[in-house]
């Protein structure tokens, strides 16, 4: 049973409202199901709707942020209700995070977003950790991501049990019940 999960996601809004709805509704459910969130500590964009869904419904939050991203005041450091640890470097931002979470989900978001993605996918691959790793696949969003993972899957440069390792789901509930049954 996942306790606290981790969220990769954008820290701009993008072109599309549904995604930043999305992701607040995602945290008002994770909230609801008293699942912690573990995220990358930013204020704004799909981060900061995550995070405020979260803390509208009276759930935790968990961020870790770099100490170049407070200076920028990026992060919701001083909140009620949020947990934040600051850190100096991107990759121990990542160890945390890795480190407090039960499972990885994957919303919308771009370059860093799939940066997370792809290195905490890795990590299970290689036997670092072994925590399941989804990718939330609103509205088809990750279609095309999928569509070139089976690519290189076909071409022979990563096994098909590594991508079925991958959850892909179209709602939060059918993401939770792919990552728990591969905690159990």
């Amino acid at each position: 049973m996942i306790q606290r999960l981790a969220i990769f996601l954008g820290s701009r809004d993008g072109a599309e409202p549904r995604f930043g709805e999305e992701a607040y509704a995602v945290g008002t459910q994770l909230a609801e199901r008293e699942i912690e969130l573990v995220y990358g500590g930013g204020g704004g964009g799909l981060m900061g709707q995550v995070s405020q869904g979260v803390l509208d419904a009276g759930g935790r939050v968990y961020g870790v942020i770099p100490r170049f991203m407070v200076e920028r005041e990026w992060g919701r450091l001083h909140e009620p209700g949020v947990q934040m640890h600051v850190v100096e470097t991107m990759h121990q931002r990542k160890a945390m995070m890795a480190e407090r979470a039960d499972a990885f989900l994957t919303l919308p978001g771009g370059l860093g977003t799939l940066e997370e993605l792809f290195e905490i996918w890795t990590w299970q691959t290689l036997s670092l950790h072994a925590k399941p790793v989804g990718l939330l696949n609103t509205d088809g969003f990750w279609d095309p991501l999928v569509t070139t993972l089976e690519q290189i899957t076909d071409a022979g440069f990563m096994s098909r049990s590594t991508l079925d390792d991958l959850v892909v789901a179209p709602d939060l509930d059918g993401a939770l019940a792919g990552l728990d049954a591969q905690t159990s």
